[in-house]
């Protein structure tokens, strides 16, 4: 009766140390998988607003109706061109009327504003460096009288965007280091309370990778399981967001959620495992006295 009972209480150490290592790996993933959500949408947020920023191609008075045209199929074929748009004179007037305020056209009696191109850049192609060679390249151009964009707002948003993604990215860094240190130190644990049933393993004769095996197994399965509750976690989040958030839905993009909730997999199946075994054979090489410090 009493073995039987001493029996239950290991058994339910056992299930115990298991549940509370397979929580506390979910919520450091979940914690990293947060942290890594957020870099990835505000790196995503730059660069949408980099690719916001209008580049306007001035056509020449007089240039023939095909130039023009030619001239947007060249800015269409361009690699760094991510959208183009033909704004006629009629059209330029009326955006710079509501601007204003008043009808310059009717003072004038007549438009001065040319037909004009608006160009946006990939955000690869959009810093200063690259935007003032592009302005170069399309003002050699035959029908462009000139190029026109808000210089200080591409230099600004350059610099500004580089040292927040570089901030960014250490914190980033800094916490991906803590989560692994962790996750290390969790699952140790939870192999220090086995280490009496290490030791048995080993006087009764068992081999290294036989004691080592099933402990491993044990602990790529709580890890999963970890990585599911993380990834249910973080998608309660991103629904929350995207329900309620309307403006966050510019910056969504499925596929670098798909890179994280992967890539939390595969950190911890990987760190589950290195750490794993590395504790197991930690124990195997220790000396009985040692057992009990």
């Amino acid at each position: 009766m009493a073995k039987a009972e001493n029996t239950k209480s290991l058994r339910r150490k056992v299930r115990n140390s298991y549940i509370i290592s397979t929580i506390s790996i979910a919520l450091v993933l979940f914690l990293l998988g947060s942290v890594g959500y957020l870099i990835f949408n505000a790196v995503r947020a730059t660069d949408l607003m980099k690719e916001n920023v209008a580049i306007h191609l001035m056509i020449k008075q007089g240039t023939s109706d095909e130039r023009i045209a030619e001239i947007g199929r060249e800015l269409g074929a361009h690699e760094a061109v991510k959208e183009v748009t033909f704004v006629p004179k009629a059209v330029a007037a009326e955006n710079f009327k509501e601007q204003i305020g008043s009808d310059f056209v009717e003072f004038l009696a007549f438009n001065p504003l040319p037909d004009a191109y608006e160009v946006k850049l990939h955000a690869q192609y959009s810093d200063k460096d690259y935007v003032r060679k592009f302005e170069k390249e399309a003002a050699s151009w035959n029908g462009i009288e000139e190029v026109v964009y808000q210089r200080a707002v591409v230099e600004q948003i350059g610099s500004n965007i580089n040292k927040f993604n570089l901030v960014l990215l250490l914190f980033g860094g800094a916490l991906l280091v803590i989560a692994l240190i962790l996750l290390n130190n969790t699952i140790r644990l939870t192999i220090y309370s086995k280490r009496f049933t290490i030791r048995t393993m080993q006087l009764v004769g068992a081999t290294p990778k036989f004691i080592r095996r099933p402990f491993v197994n044990r602990l790529v399965g709580s890890a999963l399981i970890s990585a599911a509750i993380a990834l249910i976690l973080l998608s309660g989040i991103v629904y929350y967001l995207y329900q309620w958030q309307p403006e966050y839905r510019i910056v969504l993009d499925l596929r670098l959620i798909g890179a994280l909730y992967c890539g939390l997999v595969i950190i911890s199946v990987l760190i589950t495992m290195i750490s794993g075994r590395t504790a197991v054979r930690k124990f195997l090489g220790m000396r009985p006295e040692d057992l009990y410090y």
